[in-house]
């Protein structure tokens, strides 16, 4: 018998459109993708150089289960000098992507029945890690003329006496958008000391291109206690396949995650900690670079996005995905999707499965050439026509 546990996960839409277009592409069908979150560009050569290095010293063997001093105290380095903000290397946990260390957090965080609250739309993850160790999701509604932001009084009506964390995540998957400064302190001000946490997914910070992205612990002064952030290498840096995130968290909770690292994960990769300090300290140019690709292709996106006829209230600033109204068209976006993909050989993902506030959306990627966007959207606008 498959346990309940497994049988309640639900399956990740957006892969299942990839899959679809794997299908595709394997009988001879030429897919753009502009579903799929994973930044286009190669690692930086300082990275690519700093693993070579590292695999011919020999740097192959298990390494602290919290991860190498010198990683974690990068990580230090990059917190005070992009945000002012004074982070202990004994605050912090490395493990083989945000996932890994998110689990481990809310393994450590939740008991039977606690509650946590998130957006709606929000990364479609979110509320398995929750489930997974007995935890519930409870989600609040935001708003395309919001700028998909969290309404401050929303969160505070969902709040009960098992709420144990809200979780935020700015620039956020699947909508582009970003937390407001003030809307931030806000948040930061529903953190109760030893009751109720902030967590914070940041790993799209320093993707921005209008305005700051600022982290929950630059603006959490009095609760920084009460306050955990993820981070990682995947989307900035471009290192998705070399699996390599972080967890900065209040001390007391360091052990009890140690312990569950030890057990199921051991250490992160070696090498891949190796290739983190490097991007830290070296990849500044190569990030400019790839910061203002993105941003042209951000604003090619939104232009022909908008010609065609779909709806963007509030100009998404961050990560690399446009979430596009696209209710004048269906109802029913994963049937939209598939469809999209069957006759204009595009990939787009659903806004369905991002939650139930996502239908009708699309989620569009620009993690992708300018050449391949111009033809994606090329193709879409004949679709529609």
């Amino acid at each position: 018998m498959i346990s309940k546990r497994a049988e309640k996960i639900t399956s990740f839409i957006v892969m299942d459109v990839l899959e679809k277009a794997h299908e595709m592409e394997h009988r001879g069908i030429h897919i753009i993708h502009l579903e799929v979150g994973e930044p286009d560009f190669d690692i930086p050569p300082c990275v690519r150089e700093a693993i070579n290095k590292a695999v011919r010293d020999g740097r192959t063997h298990y390494t602290h289960s919290l991860g190498i001093p010198e990683l974690r105290e990068a990580i230090c380095e990059y917190y005070f000098n992009t945000y002012g903000v004074t982070v202990s290397p004994d605050q912090i946990v490395v493990g083989a992507g945000t996932s890994q260390v998110m689990f481990s957090l809310f393994a450590a965080l939740l008991e039977k029945g606690d509650e946590v609250i998130i957006s709606d739309p929000h990364y479609v993850c979110y509320p398995n890690f929750i489930s997974f160790v007995d935890g519930e999701p409870v989600t609040v509604p935001v708003y395309e003329e919001d700028g998909f932001q969290f309404r401050t009084d929303a969160i505070r009506e969902k709040i009960t006496e098992r709420t144990k964390a809200v979780f935020i995540n700015s620039p956020s998957n699947p909508t582009g958008n970003l937390l407001s400064e003030s809307r931030l302190k806000e948040i930061a001000g529903l953190a109760e000391p030893d009751r109720r946490y902030i967590v914070s997914d940041e790993i799209y910070h320093g993707l921005v291109y209008e305005g700051n992205a600022h982290s929950i612990l630059e603006l959490n002064d009095e609760f920084t206690d009460n306050a955990f952030v993820f981070n990682g290498f995947s989307k900035l840096y471009a290192m998705t396949g070399l699996r390599l995130g972080y967890l900065i968290a209040p001390k007391p909770f360091i052990r009890p995650i140690q312990k569950i690292q030890q057990n199921f994960a051991i250490c992160p990769n070696s090498t891949a900690q190796i290739a983190g300090i490097a991007a830290l300290r070296d990849a500044g140019e190569d990030v400019a670079r790839m910061k203002e690709i993105y941003n042209q292709r951000r604003k090619y996106m939104i232009r022909r996005l908008r010609e065609m006829g779909f709806g963007i209230t509030v100009e998404p600033t961050g990560a690399f995905y446009v979430f596009a109204n696209a209710k004048h068209i269906s109802g029913d976006s994963y049937k939209l999707s598939f469809d999209i993909l069957d006759k204009a050989h595009v990939g787009v993902s659903p806004g369905i499965g991002f939650g139930k506030n996502g239908e009708g959306y699309l989620r569009f990627s620009y993690a992708n050439s300018i050449e391949n966007i111009e033809e994606g959207m090329n193709r879409i606008e004949k679709y529609l026509n």
